[in-house]
């Protein structure tokens, strides 16, 4: 049995797979250098406010 295509579910995952893909332009990101959960945490939200804010 082939496995059906569902195109909300490949829309879904091709947003969230942009989304990450645009978070990785960060180097800081991409690398992750921080040891902390807390110190990702607050790196994530400095690379996703240029995103959030459409500059």
């Amino acid at each position: 049995m082939a496995p059906r295509f569902d195109a909300d579910h490949y829309k879904t995952r091709h947003t969230v797979e942009r989304a990450i893909k645009r978070l990785k332009q960060s180097r800081a990101v991409a690398t992750r250098f921080d040891k902390r959960a807390y110190t990702y945490t607050g790196t994530i939200t400095i690379a996703v406010l240029p995103i959030w804010l459409r500059i």
